[in-house]
């Protein structure tokens, strides 16, 4: 398990590092470099999700072994599971007509700052209120909870 981890920190430092190198020296990359750059970087993601699964195959293995885990769980009845439903229905249904509200007041936003930069605090204003309503729905399923 540490190996996997140690090789997953590795992996990621690789592509970090140079991804920071060709960032600060773009003009240092040549045909030949780009090519064995995609291939390098397809092998490292490959092996990467390989190693996040390998990952949370011993991970479960590990939690579901634990003796104290199977006498910790509670059971959850039909009421309990329609209720947990019911309170995350109102972040899902909120974040999707934000979505909605926030693409329409967005492309709005867009067209008119390109004919008047000026209103630009006012279309972030508007774009505000439309992201607040997914914030109103995480608040009621915070809220709703609460009473569980």
């Amino acid at each position: 398990m540490q190996t996997v981890i140690t090789l997953l920190t590795f992996s990621s430092a690789v592509l970090i590092l140079s991804g920071l190198y060709f960032g600060l020296y773009p003009n240092r990359i040549g045909a030949d470099l780009s090519r064995k750059m995609k291939n390098g970087v397809a092998l490292n993601l490959a092996l990467f999700v390989c190693g996040i699964g390998t990952l949370m195959l011993f991970s479960m293995q590990e939690v579901m072994a634990a003796a104290e885990v199977a006498q910790q769980t509670r059971e959850i009845s039909t009421g309990l599971g329609l209720a947990l439903i019911g309170i995350g229905l109102p972040t899902g249904l909120a974040t999707i007509g934000a979505g909605i509200a926030v693409s329409s007041v967005g492309a709005a936003s867009l067209a008119v700052i390109a004919e008047k930069p000026e209103i630009f605090g006012r279309t972030l204003i508007y774009l505000g209120l439309a992201e607040g309503i997914a914030i109103y729905g995480l608040v009621v399923t915070i809220l709703m909870l609460g009473k569980i």
